[in-house]
């Protein structure tokens, strides 16, 4: 590939960067450390379909190929992180378990579909004995966010309560620290599944509430290392970020890709597997801000980080087939003829 210094890219012989973003060749577990921590991590990894190199036959092997990744993935993640994990519905099934044992806590499982042009006639139905396939899944998974308290590993729900509780006030009081008749009460600190995370502000006057007319023998309140209390910064910090447009559902309609976005070499597509660059740009903008920090684990093309790039946020992404890792090299540099 040819330098272009216009575009302000340079190329190494396993590392490849334009502007915030970055695509290194090789396994995403020799990476995962030097990578600034990500507010998304979109996964795009194998489906157990046996459709392309390393890709297991069958979805019953997923969980130890995934485990190594969704380890690093809870390691290296933030309160803030949010998993985009696309895959088919039989493979997400089957990884679910292991995403749930390591903290990713389930949010909304959105379906791709690919319209009824996607099956084209043939699918034999009498054979398969199902319907045709149109669909893939995309799940949100956000962390699960625990805090140590009297030896106790206790849920955001349970240390708001157990805050307050040390203070030797009554509940009612959260009202009147709010500003808000019975709201508090009823939103904040119920025990029940109808709990709301307090906004920022309403965090930060439970926290001079607290510190103010609280047992003074128990300050700081609403303190993790005990020093000093939370933030409203650092408190919002404490929960993925999340906004949609008016409109959008959990049922993307969106035909596969095609046209000038599909990759094909002598009419033959490059990636059996390639995303819309809409619904990566979908997920992106629904859970991130401009500069922060987006993962691609298993490249690809680099879709994501494509998408990644037009919306300005820094991403990096890694891809262990030299043939993509080139292609989605150029297809990075070359971004802008799009």
């Amino acid at each position: 590939m040819k330098q272009n210094a216009c575009l302000e890219i340079f190329l190494k012989d396993s590392e490849f960067a334009r502007g915030n973003s970055k695509i290194y060749l090789g396994d995403a577990l020799d990476y995962y450390h030097k990578w600034d921590s990500p507010t998304v991590i979109i996964s795009d990894g194998p489906y157990g379909l046996g459709s392309y190199p390393g890709d297991p036959e069958t979805p019953t092997e997923l969980p130890t190929v995934y485990r190594p990744h969704v380890e690093a993935w809870s390691k290296y993640a933030m309160p803030s992180t949010t998993l985009w994990f696309w895959n088919s519905e039989l493979g997400w099934a089957t990884v679910h378990p292991l995403l749930s044992e390591n903290g990713w806590e389930f949010r909304n499982c959105h379906i791709w579909d690919k319209g009824i042009s996607h099956i084209a006639g043939n699918t034999n139905t009498k054979t398969l004995r199902k319907f045709p396939v149109v669909s893939e899944v995309c799940v949100q998974y956000v962390r699960k966010v625990t805090f140590m308290a009297g030896g106790q590993k206790l849920s955001m729900r349970d240390w708001l309560r157990h805050e307050w509780s040390r203070t030797g006030l009554p509940f009612s009081k959260t009202n009147e620290a709010s500003g808000m008749k019975n709201a508090a009460t009823r939103k904040y600190f119920t025990k029940c599944h109808l709990w709301y995370f307090p906004p920022p502000e309403a965090f930060q006057a439970f926290v001079d509430y607290a510190n103010k007319f609280g047992d003074p023998n128990g300050r700081p309140y609403f303190s993790i290392d005990g020093k000093e209390s939370l933030t409203a910064t650092e408190w919002e910090k404490m929960r993925a970020k999340f906004y949609c447009h008016n409109g959008t559902t959990n049922v993307w309609r969106e035909n596969a890709v095609r046209g000038i976005e599909r990759l094909k070499e002598q009419h033959k597509c490059i990636h059996m597997n390639q995303k819309p660059l809409k619904l990566l740009g979908l997920c992106i903008e629904a859970s991130s801000d401009k500069d922060d920090v987006i993962w691609e684990p298993f490249g690809g093309l680099c879709s994501a980080s494509i998408a990644a790039h037009k919306f300005k946020r820094h991403s990096f992404a890694s891809e262990i087939i030299p043939e993509f890792f080139d292609i989605a090299c150029q297809r990075l540099g070359n971004y802008d003829v799009f």
